[in-house]
């Protein structure tokens, strides 16, 4: 029987009305990213993974990723460090700043953040693990959900080990991503590790690698059991994929699609990031938008090449002309101005 994505499920007391999860991703999960995501039907989106040591020293770009719009609850936010009390501290202003869950990151695999202590490198420390999903759960009215991988090498079972601990330190819901930190994203994702740790734990378990159909994403949750599957990479510039997995319906835009598409996430992000940073955030996007077929490559080549952001809307407008009214049309439907937040609600100074 087939398995209804659009259904809902809980983490802790915040209902999430689809079966789909928006993963966190450095570099990539902006706020534009994360309310594109909604739309396509993400019932749960989650922040880049945001630095403790930056909430601790107020660093004003780390506190930028705090800020919440209406449109893109449920939102978890998403906390790395190694320290509890830190954490504790960085969770209240997560809090502060309207996220519905906290979320904890115990799976980066990359050396800048493991050599802190923080990540993958975690697991391998379940007692302090466990302390700081304690510290967290106790210092809010959150609930708290752990992002993990297996282990940090190839054929580890860590996190059987682990995700039990972080369950009874506090944890309401844990992301498996069944490789190994080693692995990084290459071979597969092992989901018989998904199903073996769902019948390990009373909390919803979250599917996360290799979720590229919806067809793929119906064998998952009825083989493991989990409440939830998880896209990250198959999301980026393809935000069309999210809507296939949780509808089943194809996939494939037409270029005007594309385009209004991509003109729209200029322009939020733009608004959010400024020109001067976003202009060089968004030029991996304009590849993961405009290849998969979907331009030619000398056309992506050139777009990628251009400085201001006005440039390439006329790029991309002189090619696509007929994506002037869609992009109209999508712009019309977003919310604006007070209920998209760009301010922070929560003091830099006081964390409240």
């Amino acid at each position: 029987m087939e398995i209804d994505l659009r259904g809902s499920w809980f983490v802790g007391s915040v209902e999430i009305p689809t079966r789909l999860v928006l993963a966190p991703m450095a570099g990539v999960s902006v706020q534009a990213f994360r309310r594109q995501g909604r739309r396509f039907g993400a019932g749960l989106v989650c922040s880049e993974m945001v630095s403790c040591a930056g909430i601790e020293h107020r660093n004003e770009r780390t506190l930028g990723y705090l800020r919440v719009a209406s449109d893109e609850h449920p939102l978890a936010i998403q906390l790395f460090g190694s320290d509890p009390a830190v954490m504790a501290e960085a969770a209240r202003m997560v809090e502060a700043a309207g996220a519905d869950i906290v979320d904890i990151n115990f799976g980066c695999p990359v050396r800048k953040v493991t050599r802190t202590g923080a990540g993958a490198t975690l697991l391998e420390q379940p007692r302090l693990a466990s302390r700081i999903v304690e510290a967290i759960a106790g210092a809010v009215d959150l609930p708290v959900s752990v992002k993990m991988r297996r282990g940090l090498r190839d054929g580890s079972r860590t996190c059987l080990e682990v995700g039990p601990q972080l369950v009874a330190a506090g944890a309401s819901v844990l992301t498996l991503h069944p490789r190994s930190a080693q692995q990084m994203y290459t071979g597969t994702a092992d989901h018989a590790l998904t199903a073996e740790l769902v019948s390990l734990v009373d909390v919803p378990v979250i599917a996360s690698g290799d979720i590229t159909s919806h067809a793929r994403a119906q064998v998952v949750l009825a083989t493991t059991g989990a409440a939830a599957v998880m896209v990250g990479r198959g999301a980026q510039g393809n935000p069309w994929a999210l809507r296939e997995i949780v509808d089943g319906d194809p996939p494939d835009p037409t270029q005007e699609e594309v385009v209004a598409e991509l003109i729209l996430f200029i322009r939020e992000t733009v608004r959010e990031l400024g020109e001067r940073r976003a202009s060089g955030f968004l030029k991996k996007f304009y590849g993961w938008y405009l290849r998969r077929g979907r331009f030619p490559r000398a056309f992506t080549q050139k777009v990628v090449v251009l400085g201001a952001t006005a440039d390439v809307e006329s790029a991309l407008l002189a090619a696509a002309p007929g994506a002037a009214p869609l992009l109209a049309q999508l712009e019309a439907e977003l919310p604006t101005g007070d209920e998209v937040t760009l301010e922070l609600p929560i003091s830099i100074y006081g964390g409240g």
